[in-house]
């Protein structure tokens, strides 16, 4: 488990990235989060507090996908996941909200592929 001064840390860090971001209908947030495990994201319509589409490693239609893969490539199949559910609806903008988490490994694949399946940010 984390120091109380890293967790401190941690949110400092999510407050300072989400306090420039903020989702639209048109282009809405697209929120990263990700424990040792699993990794989830959603798009976000701010101005309406909802939810537009979600994808994660426990959806139903990745279960059989992702079986015996790395965790990079798993949160690439969850890029192209998120991506095609959001055409799906006719968004093909978003803001990236990376949250807590740096730019780097599982976070950047799945906006790499998000970004390689028609997402635009």
């Amino acid at each position: 488990m984390a120091s109380k001064k890293t967790l401190k840390i941690r949110l400092k860090r999510e407050k300072r990235v989400r306090g420039k971001i903020i989702g639209t209908k048109e282009r809405p947030r697209l929120s990263v989060f990700r424990s040792d495990k699993h990794i989830y994201v959603q798009a976000i319509n701010d101005t309406q507090s909802a939810t537009l589409a979600i994808a994660s490693t426990l959806s139903k239609d990745l279960s059989k996908k992702i079986k015996g893969k790395k965790k990079v490539e798993v949160a690439k199949e969850v890029g192209k996941l998120i991506a095609e559910r959001l055409l799906s609806i006719g968004v093909n903008k978003v803001v990236f909200d990376r949250g807590r988490f740096l730019y780097h490994g599982r976070v950047k694949a799945l906006a790499d592929a998000a970004r390689e399946n028609g997402l635009k940010f």
